[in-house]
């Protein structure tokens, strides 16, 4: 799927990674500030994941979550097709904000539950959309599509990567895994900010730069909050785990 025309920038998200959850947001406040368009696309890391074993690889709650980020990428697409592309970016805002912006009872919301009705009906409701849409949770003929958006991305930056992934001017533009920021940049300080990823976009012979050491990111469901500094662990590969663990956790 390579609609692009008139698109600024290309954005591939799973809604249940927070660091594409940060980045967006700081995406969107650049969009308003440079009146940017931005076409949000679809990268599934349970898609990605699907010959890993969840429990060699991954910490308990992985698969679950990676699960439910599948279940909730099949109704964006029923969203997208039967209401457009720009009907996609206000769910994702909708539900990253439940999801990451909103202090959760860890207690009583499981992984699995984010991929549920019970989750879903009320912000379908919230963006103006029929709760009855919830109901592509479980059609797993959108995998098709998902799988080859997902390959879209990858095809982009190689595979080696997490989300989000980011293609500047679209379709030919650079695209790269991140920007992974743990800080939401103020106002005053995301379109410098932005700038500099620009720069580096800009040059052809750019490919990585990368450490593993990120904080807790600055959102509710971590317990960090705007005015606290989450605190700092080894993200292997996206992820809390062990060094001996492998996979592609985004989260």
């Amino acid at each position: 799927m390579t609609v692009s025309d008139g698109t600024d920038l290309n954005f591939y998200f799973d809604p249940v990674c927070p660091f594409a959850w940060m980045t967006s947001k700081w995406v969107r406040m650049v969009a308003l500030q440079r009146d940017y368009s931005v076409d949000w696309r679809f990268i599934s890391l349970r898609i990605i994941n699907a010959d890993v074993d969840y429990d060699a690889h991954f910490p308990p709650g992985y698969e679950g979550g990676h699960t439910a980020g599948l279940r909730l990428l099949r109704v964006a697409a029923r969203v997208r097709a039967e209401h457009g592309r720009a009907a996609v970016g206000p769910l994702y805002s909708a539900i990253g904000t439940r999801i990451f912006d909103t202090a959760i009872d860890q207690e009583a919301m499981t992984e699995s539950d984010l991929g549920g009705p019970a989750f879903l009906e009320p912000i379908l409701r919230q963006v103006g959309l029929a709760p009855d849409l919830a109901d592509a949770l479980d059609d797993a003929s959108l995998d098709v599509e998902l799988r080859a958006e997902t390959e879209e991305a990858l095809s982009l930056t190689g595979k080696d990567v997490g989300t989000p992934i980011l293609q500047f001017q679209p379709p030919t533009g650079t695209a790269f895994f991140g920007p992974v920021i743990s800080r939401l940049p103020s106002p005053e300080d995301a379109g410098r900010l932005w700038d500099h990823v620009l720069g580096l976009a800009s040059f052809p012979g750019f490919a990585e730069l990368k450490r593993s050491l990120r904080e807790q990111p600055q959102l509710a469901s971590f317990g960090v909050d705007i005015d606290s500094v989450g605190i700092q662990e080894d993200w292997h590969g996206g992820s809390r785990r062990t060094k001996e663990q492998r996979g592609h956790a985004g989260v």
